[in-house]
């Protein structure tokens, strides 16, 4: 039997558990197709959340610049701010004006009133102190805070206050009150939270 007699025999394939080596061009492929996924896995939360806490930021800024455009509400806190600022106003109170400014870092109310004598003892009381903590001369609202709302507390008026500090989460209240009328004081109130 010739060789061209033989029957043909087909080329034997290497077997199905053994790969041909890798070419130098597929394994570069491989790699940048695995850099590239590890990059969008890795690069595009952390780019969401740093645009998110930036939106957040201008947000807040946002908000504030619009509370103080409009300034003092004339009217009384709702229930739930007086609540979670521990701001009670006696029920004779008159000219009741707030503000309210929240922040991720802090929030505050500002709040003035007039009032008789029974009420600022009322209102002293459910801010958890008295009357006889009122110091004499003492402005306890800080310059910022009073520029804010646009308080005034000039030399020549009867001014007194007091700071009264809880444990957090509870507000801290800084009390200042105009006693130059003692019969009709004025109160102001600034009370701060830090969630």
């Amino acid at each position: 039997m010739t060789p061209s007699d033989r029957p043909a025999v087909p080329r034997q394939s290497p077997p199905p558990d053994e790969k041909p080596p890798e070419t130098r061009e597929h394994m570069i492929r491989r790699r940048w197709i695995t850099a590239v996924i590890i990059v969008l896995l890795i690069g595009v939360p952390a780019g969401y959340l740093a645009i998110s806490a930036e939106q957040s930021r201008t947000s807040g800024r946002d908000n504030e610049s619009e509370a103080v455009a409009k300034g003092l509400v004339h009217d009384w806190p709702s229930k739930a701010q007086r609540r979670i600022y521990d701001v009670t106003i006696p029920m004779d109170s008159i000219g009741v004006y707030y503000y309210e400014t929240n922040s991720w870092k802090v929030s505050k109310l500002y709040v003035q009133f007039k009032t008789s004598a029974a009420g600022l003892a009322e209102f002293m009381k459910g801010a958890g102190t008295s009357t006889d903590t009122l110091r004499p001369g003492n402005v306890t609202i800080n310059a910022q805070d009073a520029a804010k709302v646009h308080w005034p507390f000039h030399a020549g008026r009867d001014w007194s206050g007091t700071t009264r500090v809880q444990e957090k989460p509870r507000p801290t209240l800084d009390i200042t009150v105009d006693e130059t009328n003692p019969d009709r004081p004025y109160v102001f109130v600034v009370s701060t939270t830090t969630p």
